[in-house]
């Protein structure tokens, strides 16, 4: 498995970097990480897009099928579903903890909660495919 240090480097000039995800950690179980919500990052001032909201837990949650897919498989979202709670203070940490809630051979769930200073912003479930590697297939 790859170390918490070398999936952030995967991020380098995609998507996630340009968000701000820090990841905080890693395993097969739970991936947690940070971001701080900025002014290109709102839809109003001071308040996050939750398109924002929904593509750092969709990270973590892609993340964390990632690391549990078999050799050479590779994986994407399918589904995911947000329900928002809150909004976090204007440029305060927020906090993602996505963990498994199924590791099935084709598909996994991952449920990411998002806090920020206590309080629950969102709650986001995602539906993961695996797809096998190409050489598995011949």
């Amino acid at each position: 498995m790859l170390t918490r240090e070398q999936l952030q480097a995967t991020m380098q000039g995609l998507f996630p970097e340009v968000l701000g995800v820090r990841l905080t950690e890693v395993s097969k179980d739970r991936v947690a990480a940070e971001m701080v919500p900025r002014d290109d990052l709102c839809t109003l001032p001071g308040r996050i897009h939750g398109g924002a909201l929904m593509a750092f837990a969709d990270t973590l949650g892609a993340y964390g099928t990632a690391i549990n897919l078999p050799e050479g498989a590779a994986t994407t979202t399918i589904e995911s579903k947000t329900n928002f709670f809150g909004t976090p203070k204007f440029r305060t940490p927020i906090q993602g903890v996505s963990t498994p809630l199924h590791r099935g051979r084709s598909t996994m769930v991952w449920q990411t909660k998002i806090e920020s200073e206590g309080k629950l912003i969102a709650l986001v479930t995602q539906t993961q495919i695996v797809l096998p590697s190409k050489t598995a297939e011949s």
